[in-house]
């Protein structure tokens, strides 16, 4: 069975850092590409970050651009999110989500149960 397990949030103060990670179970990153997805209360589900299963070709939303980073380790299957320089507008419940469409950075299946980033101001 397909598992996806977030961790690394936490509450920190604007101008901070955070790293996220994603332990995957079920498939390989070989196989499918995977990304970071955030929502907010009262906000849309948005993409943050996707990363291809084949390469290191990425996919980073404007607002995180210069700021966050997304990386992974096929031989482990953990992908983790970089956050640097965060503002209260990050705050959300972050999740990891494979499959996706990397190009438009959506998912297509398996959500984890997510991890809360609390940045105050």
């Amino acid at each position: 069975e397909v598992q996806l397990v977030e961790s690394g949030g936490g509450l920190v103060q604007a101008g901070g850092s955070l790293r996220l990670s994603c332990a995957a179970s079920g498939f390989s990153f070989d196989d499918w590409a995977i990304g970071w997805f955030r929502q907010a209360p009262g906000k849309e589900r948005e993409g943050v970050s996707c990363i291809s299963s084949t390469d290191d070709s990425t996919y980073y939303a404007d607002s995180v651009k210069g700021r966050f980073t997304i990386s992974k380790d096929n031989a482990k299957n953990t992908v983790y999110l970089q956050m640097n320089s965060l503002n209260p507008e990050d705050t959300a419940v972050y999740y990891c989500a494979a499959p996706i469409d990397l190009y438009v950075c959506q998912p297509l299946g398996y959500w984890g149960q997510g991890t809360q980033v609390t940045v105050s101001s």
